[in-house]
């Protein structure tokens, strides 16, 4: 919605942000400093559920993981076609997005489905760029083969 659009004008019984801040609430924040510091520890996967998109364009955390906001259920589910090894339940996870909203709902989700020991990065990609840490850049995948 551009901004000279109006925003429509209708009530929901919960908003994204507030559903974002609830998950917060529910789950270990880690500071940028703090997952710096624990990045390489082969316990601990970080994970980005950001877009595709978003990782071409911005990048990403060095020797990440990435699981869509949108498939993390399915990727992590061992009972789907659409498992992905890296998802274990006795592993360490720190989720991160762009800003905190994505990855505070996905370590929320993770717990739910029986992952003990999940976080999410306070501030996200948007703090760890702001804090001077270093990123790579993500080549942009050619799909057209498909």
């Amino acid at each position: 919605m551009s901004e000279d659009e109006e925003t429509p004008a209708f009530d929901l019984d919960q908003r994204a942000w507030g559903l974002a801040e609830a998950a917060d609430a529910e789950v270990e924040t880690v500071s940028v400093d703090a997952l710096d510091a624990e990045r390489n520890d082969p316990e601990t996967v970080v994970l980005d559920v950001r877009d595709v998109r978003e990782r071409w364009i911005e990048g990403a955390i060095p020797d990440d993981y990435h699981a869509p906001r949108g498939m993390v259920e399915f990727w992590a589910d061992p009972e789907t076609k659409y498992y992905k090894d890296f998802f274990h339940p006795d592993t360490r996870y720190v989720c991160y997005c762009n800003e905190g909203g994505r990855s505070a709902l996905v370590a929320k989700r993770l717990r739910e489905m029986g992952f003990s020991d999940v976080a999410h990065l306070d501030g996200g990609f948007t703090a760890w760029q702001g804090a001077g840490m270093e990123t790579v850049a993500v080549e942009q995948r050619d799909y057209s083969d498909r």
